[in-house]
């Protein structure tokens, strides 16, 4: 039965200097990713299915890799709040960790949207940006009845209002929020269009990448134009 100091071990040893320079280059704190693709650690994670022990141990040694791997074994619904929490303060200086692991986590738990809203509300920008990613993530999955439509309509409205102001990887969930608004909930597809119109193009400092801010107008326009408005997603979980 693999062990924690193993695993990591097996992390090490698959690291390669030039993905973790990509990682770098996306934000990442160098200092604590040891460069291993998503490839190799979905094949470690099949080793350790069930192995909730693990997964939480994993995301207490704040490295990149082991977060990552820990939230594809674990379960989000055993997951308490506070372990949420806990696992969202280490992956300051890591955006794939707050900002995908941690989200997917989240909108398994059944105080996701609780979640979500006190993480929104929050000055440190690694935690807000997590915060919209579960509540855009929530709007993906959930049928439309059993959200809180005024509520979503009030966030579109913050987002208008706020973004212009917002930290640089909140400013771009916030965009990305009003995009899975538009796209997954058929019954604010005007709301959301309307919100994209305003917030127009965003700009986000994307660091040493060739990656773009995309505009949620025409995002959203694509994603109608395709005929999906509406089409929920089964999961988060890459």
């Amino acid at each position: 039965m693999s062990s924690v100091s193993s695993i990591l071990a097996d992390l090490k040893a698959k690291g390669r200097e030039n993905t973790r320079r990509i990682y770098s280059n996306h934000g990442m704190a160098p200092e604590r990713t040891f460069g291993v693709s998503t490839a190799d650690m979905k094949a470690i994670a099949k080793t350790l299915r069930g192995r909730q022990d693990v997964a939480c141990e994993l995301a207490a040694t704040g490295m990149m890799e082991a977060m990552y791997l820990g939230g594809m074994v674990a379960d989000g619904a055993k997951l308490s709040a506070a372990e949420l929490n806990q696992w969202l303060e280490h992956a300051q200086g890591l955006q794939m960790v707050g900002e995908h692991t941690i989200p997917w986590l989240a909108v398994e738990h059944p105080q996701a949207r609780e979640l979500a809203l006190k993480w929104i509300d929050s000055k440190k920008e690694h935690v807000a940006s997590a915060g919209w990613c579960t509540y855009g993530g929530l709007v993906t999955i959930k049928p439309d009845a059993d959200l809180d439509l005024a509520e979503i309509e009030r966030l579109l409205d913050r987002v208008v209002n706020e973004i212009g102001k917002a930290q640089n990887r909140a400013k771009y969930r916030m965009n990305e929020f009003v995009i899975s608004v538009g796209g997954y909930v058929k019954p604010l597809l005007a709301e959301a269009k309307a919100a994209a119109k305003k917030i127009g193009a965003v700009k986000v400092e994307m660091g040493n990448t060739d990656c773009k801010v995309p505009l949620a107008t025409a995002y959203i326009e694509k994603i109608e134009g395709m005929g999906r408005v509406g089409k929920k997603k089964k999961t988060l979980r890459c």
